[in-house]
């Protein structure tokens, strides 16, 4: 799944290349995806893009405004916004060229949304697998969006005394509360590992039993990772973007393998349609984590 570094890095890209070109048209080949009627999507046609931005893990791509931050368009119109969710399977492909003249069969492949420009390029919005969940929605305000109106802040814009109270103020385990977007927007289940290991943190500590200089390692871990990962993904062509995040990655998705730091075996928890990654030698003391409801680690 996307997360904060990818979609930033999404973003930067959309306003290198697509900033100033007019829209030619959006086609809507997934009709389930598209979860708003009005304004219809052909509302954005002949609209210049003005601007690309990041809402936790929703993409916005703004059209319409004179400047991305005034709110309307040239002719006074307010501006409009394709706000999206690109959910587990879901990808931004920017594509030089689309073959002329052939319009998309709604219902067949993979791709949900196409948008072109008027030089020719463009992007496809796409969805892998059956579970389809991406999310597109054609907006005056992203705040209309219910996902970005419940977002927490952004998980690289808050300080320490904000982030410990807001992690404290949800009391659970780690894990899922760093992922909880109402708390903190932006983290997903692929960097919260990362920052858990990196903070050397079992999955299952309880967060208001943390003290303040585990929850101090935690904050530092969740800046380092996540600005780290930002500084790498920034300026990539977003056909990289899935591959630079694997390489820089250190638990997550790497089951059976040396853990970099200690050389333990990376283990995981399994549950019912996720799974996280942690090193037991880095994390819960060499000890492995059996289940999530019966382990019974020191937190």
């Amino acid at each position: 799944m996307p997360e904060l570094p990818e979609v930033e890095a999404l973003a930067g890209y959309l306003r290198e290349r697509a900033v100033g070109r007019r829209v030619d048209r959006i086609e809507i080949a997934a009709i389930n995806a598209l979860k708003t009627y009005d304004p219809a999507p052909s509302a954005v046609t002949g609209r210049t893009v003005t601007g690309a931005l990041r809402h936790g893990k929703f993409l916005d791509v703004v059209f319409g405004g004179d400047s991305v931050g005034d709110g309307v368009g040239g002719d006074g119109a307010p501006a409009l916004h394709l706000v999206v969710h690109l959910a587990r399977a879901g990808w931004l492909h920017y594509r030089e060229t689309f073959p002329s003249g052939v319009p998309l069969k709604p219902g067949k492949g993979p791709i949900a949304v196409r948008v072109r420009l008027d030089d020719g390029s463009g992007f496809d919005l796409t969805e892998a697998g059956t579970q389809k969940s991406l999310a597109a929605y054609l907006v005056t305000d992203p705040a209309q969006v219910p996902g970005v109106a419940r977002l927490g802040p952004d998980a690289l814009a808050v300080d320490l005394p904000t982030f410990a109270e807001r992690l404290r103020s949800r009391r659970g385990q780690v894990k899922g509360v760093l992922t909880d977007q109402q708390v903190l927007s932006g983290i997903g289940n692929a960097y919260s590992d990362e920052i858990l290991h990196a903070a050397r943190l079992s999955p299952f500590a309880i967060t208001d039993r943390l003290p303040d200089d585990r929850m101090a390692a935690l904050y530092e871990a969740t800046r380092n990772v996540l600005g780290d990962a930002v500084s790498r993904s920034l300026g990539q062509r977003a056909a990289e973007l899935k591959s630079e995040k694997r390489s820089g990655l250190r638990v997550h998705a790497r089951t059976g393998l040396p853990c970099p730091v200690c050389g333990d075996t990376v283990r995981e928890v399994s549950f019912a349609d996720s799974s996280l990654q942690y090193c037991p030698g880095c994390q819960t003391g060499g000890k492995p984590l059996a289940d999530r409801r019966l382990s019974r680690l020191v937190r």
